[in-house]
């Protein structure tokens, strides 16, 4: 496998540069992830503005999807990360862990996205009838439904995108979910 070697920001085009000062000031790093979105002189702005449109789905369960969609596709880089946001957006550990699960005991509506996530993201795009019936059953709309859709295709791209290059993890890394205490 080639080794992808994270960009820094000197290595960058000067709109990626200002961008990477902007991550440092938020986040103090540029995450891995999205330097390596650095080696386009276009795709790490086209992936923020992505990442970062106005959206019906609410912050917690923005991570509610998130988790599930790279726990999913086995993405150790997404779910490290994903799982300080999640913190930061006021679960608990074992609240993440259930939520990786898709599995959510704690929240019934929260317990629907996360089934309908999961079964959208293993059958690319064909969730079970009774799964969406039940996701609009808890209150979600056909505008929540849109934007779930987006935030699912949005973590795929850095699911797919971090398989690919396979790149450190700069975040604590996650539990594995089958190690991890219920």
């Amino acid at each position: 496998m080639k080794n992808f070697a994270i960009p820094t920001r000197e290595q960058v085009a000067p709109v990626n540069q200002a961008i990477f000062d902007n991550l440092k000031g938020m986040v103090g790093f540029v995450p891995n992830l999205y330097a390596i979105f650095g080696h386009s002189d276009t795709a790490l702005n086209d992936y923020l503005a992505l990442q970062n449109r106005k959206s019906s789905i609410r912050a917690k369960e923005r991570e509610v999807i998130n988790l599930v969609v790279s726990q999913v596709n086995n993405c150790a880089y997404c779910l490290s990360a994903h799982t300080q946001f999640a913190k930061m957006n006021g679960f608990t550990d074992e609240q993440i862990l259930a939520v990786r699960r898709a599995n959510i005991g704690f929240d019934a509506k929260l317990d629907a996205l996360a089934k309908l996530v999961k079964s959208t993201t293993e059958n690319r795009g064909h969730a079970s009838a009774d799964i969406l019936e039940n996701f609009f059953a808890a209150g979600y709309s056909e505008a929540n439904l849109i934007d779930v859709v987006i935030i699912i295709g949005d973590k795929i791209i850095t699911n797919y995108l971090h398989a690919l290059t396979d790149i450190p993890v700069d975040w604590p890394l996650a539990p594995e979910l089958e190690t991890a205490a219920v």
